[in-house]
């Protein structure tokens, strides 16, 4: 009895594995300025472009809702309630661009942070359209997809911050746009640097922290 029991312990440990400890994402972490400083500058190519290389509004977690409205759900200043096929009632969102507020999602526009086309020239183009759905659909970070006021979004269009800011809360869409470029590893172009640095200097130098998504 004895002989038997040390042999199966002894297979027991034969075929033990140990799981490898889990992978941890890797972040980043810098004050704004540094931020700025240590985004890769690169040369913009928007040859090829299209809007369709970049799928977007998935259902990425099958529950009847697109990203857009996940997103609507998450920033609802009131509750939502949500009904057959991802309908939406009873809900309220302010747009920080505009300082505005609207009840009816339709007022609303689910605004990539640093826009597809942008996000092409910056280094998109090389990546696979998986790769791509997924940062058109990125839920994993709160800035890189924002609500507010559709035509707002509409003047925004694919423009950089040496080309377009929003009316109110500057700094914040800064820390933002910059997060996000770190985010996905995006390049920016000298004159896209410059604007940055120099719109930063009025802002507080407050740390941005980021995990990265590739």
């Amino acid at each position: 009895m004895l002989r038997r029991t040390l042999l199966a312990l002894s297979f027991a440990a034969s075929v033990l594995v140990v799981a490898p400890p889990a992978a941890h994402a890797a972040s980043y972490s810098a004050p704004l300025m540094t931020a700025i400083s240590d985004l890769v500058v690169a040369s913009e190519t928007r040859t090829g472009y299209s809007r369709d290389l970049f799928p977007h509004w998935i259902d990425a977690d099958g529950d009847g809702c697109s990203t857009r409205n996940e997103v609507l759900i998450a920033e609802a200043d009131d509750p939502v309630t949500v009904g057959s096929g991802c309908s939406l009632s009873g809900g309220r969102w302010f747009s920080y661009y505009d300082r505005l507020s609207w009840t009816n999602p339709s007022d609303v526009d689910i605004d990539h942070m640093v826009p597809l086309a942008e996000a092409w020239d910056s280094g998109a183009r090389t990546w696979t359209t998986s790769v791509r759905q997924s940062y058109a659909n990125d839920l994993g970070d709160s800035r890189s997809l924002v609500g507010v006021t559709d035509n707002v979004n509409q003047e925004k269009g694919d423009q950089d911050p040496r080309e377009w800011m929003p009316t109110y809360d500057k700094c914040r869409y800064l820390r933002e746009w910059v997060a996000v470029k770190h985010r996905w590893r995006l390049t920016v172009d000298s004159g896209e640097k410059s604007a940055l640095s120099s719109l930063a200097a009025g802002c507080t130098n407050t740390t941005i922290t980021v995990t990265l998504a590739r």
